[in-house]
């Protein structure tokens, strides 16, 4: 199914009223075409419909005509730009936007992560958190101390068992 398809498809359900259809469509099309600008701008429509403008902020954020408000929304829960990068959900390098405006935010972003993580980070990314990762996390060190004293146990175990086999076998 094509874009425009799918768009005439969200034009009829939100007709209908069939809200709840027309964002899953156009979050659909998001994912598959990133870099379609005009499916990003009806999908922040469709969250304006819900009164989200977290949402509709994230959506909207590449667009020339961006609410403040929405951008200023999105942008306060998703304050570390890391996870706004993450959210924004871009693949390729800014230039495949097919705005002026598109690639200066999208770069901004970009740098600014880039900045905040002291290192280069790139578009599509599969992690973008350089500076934390589950080595780090103080669940992970618990688990990896009670594993570590868990094979110690066992391994004394095993060199009782033998001892005690041993002696039992002279």
């Amino acid at each position: 199914m094509t874009v425009e398809t799918t768009l005439a498809r969200v034009a009829a359900d939100l007709r209908d009223g069939r809200i709840p259809v027309a964002r899953q469509r156009l979050r659909g099309l998001v994912t598959s075409y990133p870099a379609d600008l005009t499916v990003r701008r009806r999908l922040a429509e469709v969250y304006r419909l819900y009164g989200e403008r977290v949402e509709a902020g994230r959506w909207a954020y590449l667009d020339e005509d961006r609410d403040p408000a929405e951008t200023a929304a999105f942008e306060a829960r998703y304050a570390d730009p890391l996870d706004r990068m993450a959210a924004i959900a871009w693949r390729g390098p800014e230039a495949s936007a097919s705005t002026e405006t598109a690639r200066a935010r999208l770069a901004g972003l970009r740098e600014t992560a880039s900045a905040h993580a002291g290192r280069p980070i790139r578009w599509g990314e599969e992690r973008y958190r350089a500076e934390h990762t589950d080595q780090d996390d103080p669940v992970w060190i618990l688990l990896c101390a009670v594993l570590a004293l868990g094979v110690l146990v066992l391994v004394g175990f095993a060199v009782l068992g033998l001892v005690t086999f041993v002696g039992w076998w002279l």
